[in-house]
């Protein structure tokens, strides 16, 4: 199978392809490092010849709402009208548990992502589809820690998360782009229900980070859905196996 990996530089982006090359498979990146521009277009006719499905892991670290929306936009657009012309029989695209009620910039983007592939309209052929929600990684708890600082305080706000380790999640695109398209697939979680403040202390104590973290209620409607569970699954669905401590164990090993 001759998969494309759109943000295959990235963090689940290399993990993708490592799990995808496991599996067998001819495996096609498509980023900047490839001669690729997924905001325009550019590049991506060549690169998606014989290709049979593509893996979309791209991702713009920005909780504005017009970049979010500009970014996801743009990069979904170009992927489906050249997978539509290169005959791509399947486009599983990453998302993110509970999204619908948590009304964020970035989240705003990644809804978008997730109707353009929804509503491809008019064209012809349509490319057939999956989306993959899964929670926030394992990794997330490190990342947050530099979100907002002030000295060595980090600014963590008030979340409960179940965290899911990025491989796993990898691996299960890889599994979903196998098994062909389904739509809207069953959000993907972790084992555990963690608050990201304890979290957050743990990875800063085992990797001697020295920050202090500084608990924040995120205000508004957003901030109340963080706080309640709203990023966590609630229904049916798989659940990844690492644990947290397991993944704090490996982190911690290999600093």
């Amino acid at each position: 199978m001759r998969t494309a990996v759109a943000g295959g530089t990235g963090l689940v982006g290399r993990l993708v392809v490592e799990a995808a090359r496991e599996r067998g498979h001819e495996v096609v990146v498509l980023a900047r490092s490839e001669g690729v521009d997924l905001t325009t277009g550019a590049g991506l006719a060549d690169r998606l010849t014989g290709v049979d499905a593509v893996v979309d892991v791209t991702n713009r670290g920005t909780q504005k709402r017009s970049e979010a929306e500009a970014f996801f936009g743009s990069v979904t657009r170009a992927l489906l009208a050249a997978g539509s012309e290169a005959g791509v029989g399947h486009h599983v695209a990453l998302s993110i548990v509970g999204i619908d009620d948590v009304d964020t910039g970035y989240y705003a983007g990644k809804r978008l992502q997730e109707r353009l592939l929804a509503e491809q309209g008019t064209r012809q052929p349509p490319v057939p589809w999956s989306v993959l929600r899964a929670t926030q990684f394992h990794e997330f708890a490190l990342q947050v820690l530099h979100f907002a600082t002030v000295g060595r305080f980090s600014l963590v706000p008030r979340m409960l998360s179940q965290p899911v380790a990025a491989r796993e999640v990898a691996q299960a695109l890889v599994a979903r782009a196998e098994a062909g398209p389904v739509g809207r697939a069953p959000d993907l979680a972790g084992p555990e229900v963690h608050q990201v403040v304890d979290l957050a202390r743990r990875v800063s104590r085992a990797r001697d980070l020295g920050r202090r973290v500084v608990p924040v209620r995120v205000p508004g409607r957003a901030g109340r859905a963080m706080r309640s569970g709203a990023l966590t699954p609630t229904g049916a669905g798989p659940r990844g196996r690492v644990t947290f401590d397991e993944w704090l164990a490996g982190l911690s090993g290999g600093r």
